[in-house]
């Protein structure tokens, strides 16, 4: 019994050295990291500055041209991550200020993700390889039900969220091998798909009445005296539940409602989708609108 007991020590102890080693290893390879993601880019840089930082979801990856506010002297990045919610968002900017980035304004993709204030899990997961870098990241996810287990496990976030930090991404990451997430300045432009389905409906999809995660960046922006700049995006004209932008507009007048401005079918990738000359002649209006250049 003794020899039994010590062998499943050894054995313990083993199992919690080679963890130890692994998580040692993962997070020094997604330390070197500046080529494959936004969050990657962020965390491993230092004093930026931008005129212009976009941030929300898909809805703002495919939305907002970057390079059109480049074109009139705007430095400018698209950080919109497709499936990303507020949650990511709001720690994305954290870092951001963690880093010592200057930022002159801030547009916020707000309005189907106001529906909610939990993680993207597929999303949040690129954070966790910094968890123990950044007491900016610990602290955003400590209220989270799983904390304890990310933080103090070795190992065990990469585990959990092999799909998105395992043994693919750091090998991918080791050899530097690029995405086009950082392409044409983080905006990702969408073609149009003639057999597209456009028809949406959002009718079950209600606003919170106080996104902790929008008013993060909203107080956060005030604190730091970026002008922040919270748009809602367009949408397909034949969806159904559109009052839904009307109750975000209720509860966050300070939201400028722009679901609208685009609603021809010819404009959309997909119904919640803008393609390439959608989101042109959508980024133009918000130049124009809030950068004081002519709207053509």
């Amino acid at each position: 019994m003794k020899q039994f007991l010590l062998y499943t020590l050894k054995i313990g102890l083993l199992t919690v050295f080679i963890a130890v080693v692994l998580d040692f290893g993962y997070t020094k390879v997604f330390l070197q990291s500046s080529n494959r993601g936004k969050i990657e880019k962020v965390f491993n840089s230092k004093d930026e500055k931008y005129d212009v930082v976009i941030l929300g979801s898909s809805r703002a990856n495919n939305h907002f041209v970057s390079q059109m506010f480049e074109d009139k002297g705007l430095k400018t990045f698209n950080y919109g991550m497709s499936g990303g919610h507020l949650f990511e968002a709001s720690l994305l900017l954290k870092l951001m200020i963690e880093r010592n980035y200057q930022i002159k304004n801030v547009i916020l993709e707000a309005d189907l993700n106001l529906s909610n204030d939990h993680q993207a899990e597929g999303i949040s997961a690129k954070f966790l390889p910094f968890l123990h870098e950044s007491e900016t990241i610990r602290r955003h996810f400590e209220k989270e039900s799983d904390y304890m287990e990310l933080y103090y496990i070795p190992f065990y976030r990469y585990v959990k969220y092999d799909a998105k930090i395992g043994v693919r991404e750091v090998w991918d990451t080791a050899k530097k091998k690029p995405t086009s997430l950082l392409d044409n300045k983080g905006y990702y432009p969408l073609g149009k798909k003639p057999n597209a389905n456009m028809k949406n409906n959002i009718a079950n999809l209600n606003p919170l009445k106080k996104n902790q995660y929008y008013y993060e960046i909203k107080q956060l922006c005030e604190q730091k005296g970026i002008n922040f700049i919270a748009v809602m995006t367009p949408m397909c004209g034949n969806t159904k539940g559109m009052d839904y932008f009307d109750k975000v507009k209720k509860l966050y007048p300070e939201i400028h409602n722009y679901e609208k401005v685009v609603s021809e079918d010819r404009y959309f990738s997909s119904c919640g989708h803008l393609n390439d000359a959608g989101a042109r002649l959508f980024t133009a209006r918000i130049l124009k609108d809030f950068f004081n250049t002519p709207h053509k």
